[in-house]
């Protein structure tokens, strides 16, 4: 069993490399994707080994690794199998929910030996998580379409994580139902059944020039883009990710309190 100090650590999760170096880790990060950005003045240092789905795997080999972190739906299972065949330990990730975050921080801890690193993180989610909650109480519930991707329209389930993080602010994806975690849909038929629609970040990168698309596709809906690192992304950065969002719905009950010819110049923007 290799000891915590001597660990050699490849990450392919690029929330959870963040949350390695929060852990105190980074000088035993070896290997990362190229989607590893944060914090970028530590990890531009570190050398990549690929995509989070096209892992350079004779790359990674040549780093020696004793450990690697993977996710279930940033990385293929192919991917992992390959990887246990020269790596002693490969630790498996999938935070579904927000308190997720809570196992993954203690799981990291207990593995690296920085447990009282984790417990700090852990304290601070909870604050965080506990203030959002009780704020999501005095807000209004809304039905919002999460679009994830471009040709073809791509949306999220309700048993991902962005959506359950949405949800405790009283944001409620739809569909309600799908039997795909990530689902083709036709926009324009939301269009009435939902009040918002959020353009996010990642992975594909909308802009404000898609707003008057959507905007027309979905008449009456609220659309507006979205940090998707802050919806998206487990670890350290969910602790900002509850704090942002908790902004964002704050930001959203005011703006319902403008004039609608004030409230449709904001949608278009």
């Amino acid at each position: 069993m290799t000891r915590a100090m001597d660990a050699r650590i490849v990450c392919l999760v690029p929330s959870i490399t963040e949350l390695v170096c929060d852990l105190g880790l980074a000088d035993q990060l070896v290997g990362r994707t190229g989607f590893c950005i944060h914090p970028w003045d530590t990890v531009r240092q570190i050398p990549k080994v690929g995509g989070t789905k096209d892992v350079k795997l004779d790359r990674v080999r040549a780093l020696a690794p004793t450990h690697a972190i993977v996710n279930v739906d940033e990385n293929t299972r192919e991917t992992a199998d390959a990887l246990r065949e020269f790596i002693p330990q490969v630790i498996v990730t999938h935070p579904c929910a927000p308190r997720d975050n809570l196992d993954l921080y203690r799981t990291l801890g207990a593995a690296f030996d920085r447990r009282i690193e984790a417990e700090r993180l852990c304290d601070a989610f909870e604050t965080a998580y506990a203030e959002a909650a009780a704020a999501a109480q005095r807000r209004p519930e809304r039905r919002v379409l999460y679009l994830i991707w471009r040709e073809p329209w791509m949306t999220i389930s309700r048993d991902t994580y962005i959506s359950q993080t949405l949800a405790l602010f009283g944001w409620h994806t739809v569909p309600a139902d799908s039997t795909d975690r990530y689902p083709e849909i036709d926009v324009a038929a939301h269009a009435g059944h939902v009040d918002h629609v959020l353009l996010s970040s990642e992975p594909y990168h909308f802009k404000d020039h898609h707003i008057p698309e959507v905007a027309a596709a979905v008449p009456g809906a609220r659309v507006a883009l979205i940090d998707g690192e802050m919806t998206s992304w487990y670890g350290s950065r969910a602790i900002t990710g509850l704090r942002y969002l908790q902004r964002y719905v704050d930001e959203d009950a005011r703006s319902a309190d403008l004039p609608d010819s004030r409230r449709r110049r904001d949608v278009l923007r």
